[in-house]
């Protein structure tokens, strides 16, 4: 069986590495995927990334980069993300997967303007995921956890957007047959979203949110979370809970 790929594009915080683990083990918790099923390619430290046909597909962390920075190895994923769309790989990107994914495509990145979005957040799907073979199992409404400052300004010319919030059109996006990615994080339980609040609490009294009033809002978000599993299964990567 080829591997499932985890393309790990930063870390998490220390303080919240030490208390809920890794970008890695939440991926693989999300898909219900055993650790023999995947493969940890850490760009971001300079890792060089398998030929897409020697995977079964790929997902794509969130990382505290900027995809408008241009790095290197981000600019190098970037070329792998075209290739393995060129293939009809399975991917699903999240965050700043779901930036990289875009700016691959052809899309604009940046600044969402407004300051950061951080905290669990209504979603509301559009009338495109009605026939889209994944949102399509969503309801018209859910929530999710998100965190970030940069955001799919402009889509890639064949990309559909799928579910939106109040503060970001771009929340769920469609890139092809087998490609996907959100800005929401579902790999995220309530306990990281509130440890990224406390983290975070300075920067969004600075640009005038209320870290309180988002740490009070933190739900959980069973919607979102199950995507993850229901790619996998979807193409085949996993079938019962690991």
């Amino acid at each position: 069986m080829k591997p499932v790929l985890i393309i790990r594009t930063g870390r998490a915080p220390d303080n919240i590495r030490g208390r809920h683990g890794d970008f890695p083990h939440w991926f693989r918790l999300g898909a219900q995927l055993l650790p023999r099923q995947i493969s940890v390619v850490d760009v971001a430290a300079g890792e060089a990334l398998p030929p897409p046909h020697e995977v079964a597909g790929a997902m794509i962390t969130g990382s505290a980069a900027m995809v408008t920075e241009r790095l290197a190895w981000s600019e190098r994923a970037a070329g792998w993300i075209r290739n393995a769309m060129d293939a009809e790989l399975p991917l699903f990107g999240v965050c700043y997967g779901h930036q990289l994914m875009a700016h691959a495509l052809g899309g604009h990145v940046d600044y969402l303007p407004g300051g950061r979005e951080i905290g669990t957040q209504p979603i509301e799907l559009l009338d495109e995921a009605a026939s889209d073979p994944l949102a399509s199992t969503l309801p018209a409404s859910f929530r999710a956890h998100t965190t970030h400052e940069q955001s799919v300004l402009e889509l890639p010319r064949h990309s559909t957007v799928l579910a939106r919030s109040v503060r970001d059109p771009h929340q769920l996006l469609r890139h092809g047959p087998h490609a996907i990615s959100t800005q929401f994080h579902p790999e995220f339980n309530a306990d990281v979203m509130r440890a990224y609040i406390k983290r975070k609490h300075a920067d969004m009294q600075r640009e005038g949110a209320d870290p309180r009033q988002a740490f009070g809002n933190v739900a959980a978000t069973p919607i979102a979370r199950r995507l993850l599993r229901q790619f996998a299964r979807r193409h085949g990567w996993s079938h019962a809970a690991a």
